[in-house]
């Protein structure tokens, strides 16, 4: 008897053992430790048809193909558990710089939006001003707002990492759009349009990582990424860019001290902790070793739509083979034009995965909840 009494107490210690490593696979992960699907240029609705023959025209053939993609409404993506949206924006202080589309001219339309929205003063979301310009979101704020809606209403959901382009490039077509270069203040902007959207204590910054170390890069180095417990419901902002954008933001700001979002800096300056490399088949050794490290890392599943119109997963697979947190697509859902069931989801079904190369052993996928 004494012995039947024994061996329960001990069947029941290791139950309770398991059930409590399972709770700590979920809550004890660090945000770096596992992986998740995004979306590139989240906004995107692909152009017109007459408008994309009028690119062929004016540049290639191959510039107007890869611009055939339409992604889902951001909230649409946010419930099939993409978790990493990509905003392109344009400073427009005044109001109305992208309120006529020129591009519509060319094709016999009026280019006039009649949107109020684009006469309004603020950041504007589109990916190439006066020819690829339809978006789910004219403005950040709107984007912004989407966001914060779902995120306040599934308030225990992993961690969404928002990156953002700076954009201000001009383009050769006669009447366009000129850009407002993204200098000191309009970098501020984006950190201002982003706090009057979302409470600090929703957001993941800089300051929360960096903590009590010298450098944001030390406390990467060193693992300091928050918790999955202490990251749920919350939102992180990185600036895509590299260059002058990059380094007016920095500016000022030692380890992005006080900074909204974090950067695609160097290793070795204080504020290195996140890259942007796009070719895991190219550059799978790279990633790794970042990853080990204690980097995060965004890279790419597909490329200018050629996986989808060749059904090809090796680029995919090799992303998420390479340990990148970060694997972002064009194809949430296949594009039935292509005629090939190509899309990209994490590997296992699983919403998020254990980072193959970042994550403790053992580490059960299945138990990262969304």
């Amino acid at each position: 008897m004494k012995f039947l009494t024994l061996l329960l107490c001990f069947v029941c210690s290791v139950a309770v053992l398991a059930c409590s490593n399972e709770g700590d696979d979920d809550q004890n992960l660090r945000m770096n430790q596992i992986q998740v699907l995004g979306t590139h240029n989240s906004y995107h609705i692909q152009p017109r048809d007459a408008l994309l023959q009028g690119i062929a025209s004016l540049e290639s053939q191959a510039f107007a193909d890869s611009l055939e993609y339409t992604h889902l409404p951001l909230r649409e993506q946010l419930d099939r558990d993409v978790r990493q949206l990509e905003l392109d924006v344009f400073a427009d202080p005044e109001g109305g710089l992208y309120a006529t589309r020129i591009g519509l001219v060319f094709i016999g339309e009026d280019p006039a939006s009649g949107l109020p929205e684009l006469d309004a003063p603020g950041m504007k979301v589109l990916h190439i001003q006066d020819i690829d310009f339809e978006t789910h979101c004219l403005t950040l704020q709107i984007c912004l707002e989407q966001l914060k809606g779902w995120s306040d209403e599934h308030s225990d959901h992993l961690p969404i990492t928002v990156m953002i382009g700076a954009k201000d490039d001009p383009i050769p077509v006669p009447g366009a759009a000129v850009p407002v270069p993204f200098g000191p203040d309009e970098m501020d902007d984006i950190d201002e349009e982003i706090l009057a959207v979302f409470p600090a204590e929703q957001l993941i910054t800089p300051d929360d990582v960096r903590g009590d170390y010298a450098t944001l890069e030390q406390a990467v180095l060193d693992g300091n990424w928050p918790r999955l417990r202490e990251a749920r419901g919350r939102v992180m902002f990185v600036l895509l860019d590299e260059g002058d954008a990059r380094d007016h933001y920095v500016d000022g700001h030692p380890s992005l001290e006080g900074r909204v979002m974090f950067t695609n800096s160097e290793e070795g300056k204080p504020e290195a902790s996140w890259f942007k490399v796009d070719n895991a088949l190219d550059d799978g050794e790279r990633i790794r070793e970042l990853v080990e490290a204690g980097y995060m890392v965004r890279t790419r599943a597909d490329e200018d739509t050629q996986q989808a119109r060749d059904d090809d997963y090796t680029l995919q697979e090799a992303a998420f083979e390479s340990g990148a947190q970060f694997t972002v697509t064009d194809y949430v859902v296949p594009n039935p034009d292509f005629g090939t069931e190509y899309q990209a989801a994490v590997p296992g079904g699983t919403p998020a995965r254990c980072n193959p190369i970042s994550a403790p052993d053992p580490c059960r996928s299945e138990l990262i909840a969304p």
